[in-house]
């Protein structure tokens, strides 16, 4: 825990792809049943349920890192062996991470 004024329950990680980048998302359920979701800019967007984070993702076309296996990462454009959730030893740290750029096919 980052010591945070929060209680988080779990965290999740989201992924969105454009050709060969592949965009994270860090979403946060929180003890209060609020959610919170990182972005790709620095942002932590506040939403009022852990549904309506998800959706705001799915909206945004993320989809969950846990749900994906290997043929929904190759339709995406990438192996699940390539890449892993980012990390960082806090959110300014993670920011940098949020955007990965994979190198070309051969």
């Amino acid at each position: 825990m980052t010591g945070s004024a929060f209680d988080e329950i779990r965290t999740e990680w989201w992924l969105a792809s454009l050709g060969r980048t592949i965009v994270w998302a860090r979403l946060r359920v929180l003890e209060a049943g609020t959610a919170e979701v990182f972005d790709s800019d620095g942002n932590t967007l506040a939403y009022d349920s852990e549904d309506s984070a998800r959706a705001a993702l799915m909206d945004a076309e993320f989809v969950s890192w846990d749900g994906l296996d290997e043929e929904d990462a190759l339709e995406r454009g990438f192996s699940l062996g390539e890449i892993a959730p980012p990390h960082g030893d806090d959110d300014a740290a993670l920011r940098a991470r949020m955007v990965l750029t994979l190198g070309a096919r051969a």
